[in-house]
């Protein structure tokens, strides 16, 4: 049997939130309760966005809410040469260079997937337009219209996704010269062994595209859980960008009860940091039938 490893990877926008703390909280106790490793890795592949010393903070953090991470900090910005690699891999059966613009995409765009962004149409899938330049690069989709990605969230039950019609051939490296998400995690986690990953159910709508690019590189798949995400009185998911609070490092114990009611956790009021991660790991394993 293949021993648990999962992973924390926040993004050092910022500092921790109480959105950010509810996922933290989640992998944690997920990896306590199978009594496996947690990794924690520093999403900072998009230098654009990283604020200077959060992810020392973030770090900080983790340790004073009594989060002990396993082995060394892993840091996206130092493994490129990971993601030329796996890009290397896949060649140009798979990859396209893509000319077309946010504005060009939009006026042109086949639909809308359920993250908001619009579907590609493909314009750049048989090569670039004459005059057109390469800005990004595409990973070419199955056109099969019976063709889904289908995988078991371990939260939300059955998740299945048409990539053709509701993402279509999707970024991995962006314009600005960045690596995109999805092809860094996906490398991330294979070359960290990861067997398990839970995280915020915003990042529900990528995994089908994650799973698809693992099959591709010929690397395990893990088990997944998105748990849900914390929302502001708008309802939109609480961030930097929304308005999302520090955490409060002088009260970890309120902050950490108040992220398990979120996740329908029957932690009782407890004295101690110690006291809760004791009782915590044993609810969430008995929620998951775990031990």
């Amino acid at each position: 049997m293949t021993a648990y490893i999962g992973r924390f990877a926040p993004s050092p926008t910022g500092p921790l939130h109480k959105g950010s703390l509810v996922a933290a909280l989640a992998s944690f106790l997920d990896a306590r309760a199978h009594q496996g490793q947690w990794l924690v890795r520093i999403e900072d592949i998009d230098e654009a966005r990283t604020v200077q010393g959060a992810a020392e903070d973030i770090l900080h953090c983790l340790s004073a809410f009594g989060m002990r991470w396993d082995g060394e900090v892993v840091w996206q910005s130092r493994r490129t040469a990971l993601y030329d690699a796996a890009f290397a891999q896949l060649g140009s059966h798979h990859v396209y260079a893509c000319g077309c613009t946010r504005r060009e995409i939009a006026d042109s765009r086949i639909g809308i997937a359920s993250d908001g962004a619009a579907v590609y149409p493909g314009t750049c899938r048989g090569g670039l337009v004459p005059g057109k330049t390469a800005r990004a690069y595409r990973l070419r989709v199955p056109d099969d219209a019976s063709e889904c990605i289908s995988f078991e969230d371990r939260w939300f039950g059955r998740v299945t996704q048409h990539l053709a019609t509701e993402v279509g051939d999707f970024v991995l490296k962006r314009a600005d010269g960045f690596w995109a998400y999805q092809l860094a995690v996906v490398v991330d986690d294979a070359d960290q062994g990861v067997t398990h990953v839970v995280r915020g159910a915003d990042l529900l709508d990528s995994t089908p595209r994650q799973i698809y690019l693992q099959r591709l590189l010929g690397v395990p798949t893990p088990r997944y859980l998105h748990v849900p995400v914390v929302t502001n009185a708008a309802g939109e998911k609480l961030s930097k960008q929304t308005g999302a609070l520090a955490l409060d490092r002088e009260n970890p114990l309120k902050e950490l009860l108040a992220a398990a009611r979120f996740l329908q956790l029957a932690v009782p009021e407890v004295r101690s940091v110690e006291e809760f991660w004791s009782l915590a790991v044993a609810t969430w394993a008995q929620r998951f039938h775990l031990r």
